[in-house]
């Protein structure tokens, strides 16, 4: 991923802003709904969709049951309001990164596009994605959050647990964020 210069360190400064706004201090675990509720964009799980309506919910087993990895979580417009279906099949530390990743795209303000071109194939801008997938993973765990995470001594495992997210996102949060350099410590 390349992006433009200053981009990081914005994608920080957004995260501290947002987890201000929520009253959580920098070290604090950022729930994702909580940053749904406030941007004011519902959050739809695939199963309420499928009680909702029951002709889908054949699908909706497919895709929490039989082949969760098929889909994670998508934006779906109406006008300029955000509606965010997700996944519910997925482990709790999937879905919390899931919509992160659904509300990076929200904060950097992307804009709505089709989800398939005529022939049915996703269609997705790899600017933008790579954008919110930067963006979701500092969103649950800030630079300053995986610093407070090593001076306190915190495992990688402990600090996951602590931010409510999977391993490898602590690992690349905990790498990404320079802290492991800084503190000149690796954790398992």
């Amino acid at each position: 991923m390349t992006f433009p210069r200053g981009f990081k360190a914005e994608a920080n400064r957004i995260s501290l802003e947002v987890r201000e706004e929520l009253g959580l201090e920098p070290h604090s675990p950022l729930c994702p709904w909580d940053l749904a509720e406030n941007l004011a964009i519902p959050v739809l799980t695939l199963n309420a969709l499928a009680t909702q309506a029951p002709e889908i919910a054949g699908h909706v087993d497919h895709l929490t049951r039989v082949q969760p990895g098929v889909f994670s979580a998508i934006t779906i417009f109406d006008g300029h309001r955000r509606t965010v279906i997700h996944n519910d099949g997925h482990a709790r530390t999937r879905q919390r990164a899931n919509l992160a990743h659904e509300m990076a795209h929200a904060l950097l303000q992307h804009p709505a596009h089709p989800p398939f071109c005529g022939q049915g194939k996703r269609v997705f801008d790899k600017r933008l994605e790579d954008e919110a997938s930067w963006l979701g993973p500092c969103l649950l765990v800030s630079n300053e959050a995986a610093h407070w995470a090593l001076r306190s001594g915190l495992s990688y495992d402990a600090a996951a647990r602590h931010f409510e997210v999977s391993l490898d996102l602590m690992r690349f949060r905990m790498n990404a964020s320079g802290g492991a350099r800084l503190t000149g410590r690796r954790r398992t």
